[in-house]
């Protein structure tokens, strides 16, 4: 069986009165992340993590934020274009682990739904996906709020 491991980071700066998307979950809250798609900085770590480990680039690469097709779409889209850009190449995901870092706002009863939406997207299991947050303890652009952070680990597999 040949398997291959993939690493993926993203970040998006948070702007006051701004949707705020995570894991095609739309959360409450004062501000939200701003991109050029939905900006969902969680997704975009996966789809970085997938495309990588694969050896397909990056997300940028396949979805050019000067590219108006791409403007304002659901990164669950883009997440499900990466998993047939896999598939053409034989490739199926083994799991998904992923990282958010932010001060606000909590997202841990949110985690559930964004599991659920993830593995609906891609057809997998939501027990092959892990999602985890932490804070930055109040320090750097993290800690005042200007910005969230992503980190996504996977494992593919030929199929």
């Amino acid at each position: 069986m040949k398997i291959k491991v993939g690493f993926g980071f993203d970040v998006h700066q948070l702007r006051s009165n701004h949707t705020f998307v995570l894991g095609g979950v739309k959360l409450d809250h004062h501000s939200g992340a701003y991109g050029h798609s939905d900006a969902d900085v969680l997704l975009h770590a996966i789809c970085d993590a997938l495309l990588g480990a694969a050896n397909l680039r990056d997300i940028g690469y396949h979805f050019s934020n000067t590219d108006d097709r791409w403007k304002g779409i659901s990164s669950l889209i883009l997440l499900q274009e990466v998993v047939k850009l896999l598939a053409d190449k034989g490739w199926g995901i083994g799991n998904i682990d992923a990282m958010v870092c932010l001060e606000a706002p909590k997202i841990n009863p949110h985690i559930p739904a964004m599991k659920k939406h993830i593995a609906e997207a891609i057809s997998i299991s939501e027990e092959d996906i892990s999602i985890k947050a932490t804070t930055n303890e109040q320090m750097g652009f993290i800690g005042r709020e200007e910005g969230v952070v992503a980190y996504a680990v996977c494992l593919i597999e030929k199929v």
